[in-house]
């Protein structure tokens, strides 16, 4: 075994991507002693945030390697917990051994995979008898699908970050055989499923054409974004009747309102973390001045000796720093650690109760910024920048 990984998930709205990261960090360091390489990676493409803890299974010096035993399991839970419990979060209080499995929890409630709904859409076009493959791609698109065409086609839907190739499928669902079913060749077979999801349809930004094919981009580029545009064009119209905000000025005032709301939490949230810092920063200078205080004393009491000096010139230097930092933060009574730390236990309370506002603000935020930057480009309105601005009062 080269590597082990640890799962760390968390309540949904308890933590900021931030906390979980540096919590998933903490657990590492102690399970491993700090002994081990190892990663925390933060998901946030769930609802729940999760870590992802990596550790190499040989220790830094290359002497040991570490040994998954019967209890590892819980020993990582059980720590997990306490770190948890110390951060103020909550955790499972009484866990359940040989629970079902998340797919069999889900039962038919479990949701399609993007394959599954692609594959379940070519079966829905297929029944529709396009008259040829060119209207079967038209009609794929239409669906919410961008193709690639190369050595293997390739189907991506809006939000997806990789195309599917059709050859994943299997030959049935290959180039070919989808033209022979098209041309009458081949009927369509049985096990085609025609159960189709609608694809989430959302706003996004219009392609500039002209400023893409001046840039080298081919025919095939620009008739993929001429269709792309009509697409987002309808879906702005859409969002734009849905919301009422059919008048210029009411979506130029919603978006306005909707950057203040956004800039609001986000004020609140980077002067809770400037102070948290200050707070970390301030913890370490007072254990870096208290710790090698005695040896300070020491070297008063020997007259600032050279000799002690050069014996403890570490520890020295490290007070010194220390006190450097208190005076240029204008310190003038240190606090406790324990003040300190209750401090920045609030500070996070707060900030995690802001968090699930910033998130749903700065949603709104984006979402109605890049509706109302379509209906500029529609109408030809050019935003203003500070130099044009800065010229016309020159002017």
């Amino acid at each position: 075994m080269l590597a082990y990984q640890i799962r760390q998930s968390f309540k949904p709205g308890e933590v900021t991507p931030e906390e979980a990261n540096k919590i998933g960090y903490e657990l590492a360091m102690r399970f491993t002693k700090d002994k081990h390489a190892s990663i925390v990676a933060t998901h946030i493409d769930k609802a729940h945030i999760h870590n992802h803890i990596l550790f190499n299974s040989t220790s830094l010096d290359c002497t040991r390697k570490f040994r998954d035993f019967l209890g590892t399991g819980k020993a990582v839970r059980r720590l997990s917990d306490q770190i948890c419990l110390g951060h103020g979060l909550s955790i499972i209080e009484n866990p359940k051994r040989n629970g079902k499995s998340y797919n069999k929890w889900l039962g038919d409630k479990k949701p399609l995979s993007n394959q599954e709904k692609l594959r379940q859409t070519i079966n829905a076009v297929l029944l529709e008898r396009p008259a040829n493959f060119d209207v079967f791609l038209l009609r794929m698109e239409a669906m919410g699908y961008e193709i690639k065409r190369g050595k293997y086609l390739a189907f991506r839907v809006q939000g997806e970050k990789r195309f599917t190739r059709l050859r994943s499928f299997g030959k049935e669902y290959s180039e070919q055989e989808i033209q022979e079913v098209l041309e009458g060749k081949k009927p369509l077979t049985s096990s085609r499923s025609i159960q189709v999801q609608a694809v989430p349809q959302r706003v996004s930004l219009l392609v500039d054409i002209q400023s893409k094919l001046q840039a080298g981009k081919g025919p095939g580029y620009e008739h993929w974004a001429k269709i792309f545009n009509l697409k987002q064009m309808a879906q702005t119209l859409n969002y734009l009747s849905e919301n009422s905000l059919l008048d210029y000025g009411e979506l130029e005032g919603k978006t306005a309102k909707a950057t203040a709301r956004f800039n609001e939490p986000l004020a609140q949230i980077k002067a809770a973390e400037n102070r948290m810092a200050e707070i970390g920063n301030l913890k370490k200078q007072i254990y870096n001045y208290s710790k090698p205080r005695a040896v300070y004393i020491a070297y008063r009491k020997a007259g600032y000796s050279r000799k002690f000096y050069a014996a403890h010139e570490g520890d020295l230097l490290l007070h010194k720093a220390a006190k450097q930092a208190f005076d240029s933060l204008n310190v003038e009574k240190l606090p406790t650690v324990k003040s300190l730390q209750s401090e920045y236990e609030t500070l996070m309370d707060e900030k995690r109760k802001i968090y699930s506002e910033y998130i749903a603000a700065r949603k709104e935020m984006r979402e109605l910024l890049m509706v109302k930057a379509n209906v500029d480009h529609i109408l030809g309105h050019t935003p203003t920048t500070p130099e044009k601005e800065k010229g016309r009062k020159q002017r």
